[in-house]
């Protein structure tokens, strides 16, 4: 007898677990279909619902965790990659999952990152920078040419600051591979702006970081519905 309820025990536990994950992924699917059609992206985003069991938030409509893999994304003719959304805190109601409504969706807080490949700021920059790459929380660039009348060679250290219509780069410092004009005037002539300023979270872009690939940038907004992310 004790075997036969050992085998019962665990077909009941084995089909608990098996309708969560299928409950699970149905979820990830109805809310990837809302991101696809709210920002009209070409691709279903992966969606990853954290926590377990998974039947437990449903019925509670309350999610610790949930991640969104969008990857690319284009604002004002700027495509940044690997673009990604972490929502913290999400009251999803049972029902309005289940008919696809987001409206009754609401986020604690929704943090997205993003990487601005050095393609495509270099494409952006002026025609005296020749490379970039990471140098700390700065960039570095090659310069060749000349400005205002002045040579300049070797290479400078930029700064990358979001701003309200994008990300700034200004020079802050020269090597010493022999530019022979003035800091400020560099600055003038070399600080560009390539137009990203939001990232799908309704909020502006407030971090920063060189990565071997490119920008990573960051923006976090709290207290968001998730139909009105598209809005912003």
């Amino acid at each position: 007898m004790r075997k036969v309820l050992l085998v019962l025990l665990i077909l009941v536990i084995g089909g608990v677990v098996a309708a969560d994950r299928i409950g699970v992924r149905i979820a990830q699917d109805q809310i990837g279909q809302q991101v696809q059609a709210q920002y009209n992206l070409l691709q279903q985003p992966d969606v990853k619902i954290h926590g377990f069991p998974f039947l437990t938030q449903s019925i509670g409509g309350e999610y610790d965790r949930i991640d969104v893999a969008i990857g690319n994304w284009t604002q004002d003719d700027v495509r940044v990659s690997d673009v990604r959304i972490e929502l913290r805190g999400v009251q999803a109601p049972l029902s309005d999952i289940a008919a696809g409504n987001a409206e009754g969706v609401t986020v604690r807080t929704a943090t997205a990152s993003a990487v601005v490949p050095y393609s495509l700021i270099k494409a952006r920059a002026p025609k005296e920078v020749k490379d970039l790459r990471p140098k700390g929380d700065n960039l570095e660039v090659d310069l060749t040419g000349a400005i205002m009348g002045f040579p300049v060679g070797g290479t400078a250290e930029l700064s990358v600051k979001p701003t309200g219509k994008g990300l700034s780069i200004t020079p802050v410092s020269v090597g010493s591979g022999g530019v022979r004009i003035p800091l400020n005037l560099l600055q003038q002539q070399l600080t560009w702006n390539v137009p990203v300023t939001e990232l799908p979270v309704g909020s502006r872009i407030s971090q920063v970081q060189p990565t071997p690939d490119g920008l990573r940038i960051g923006a976090t907004a709290d207290n968001v519905q998730l139909s009105k992310l598209s809005q912003s």
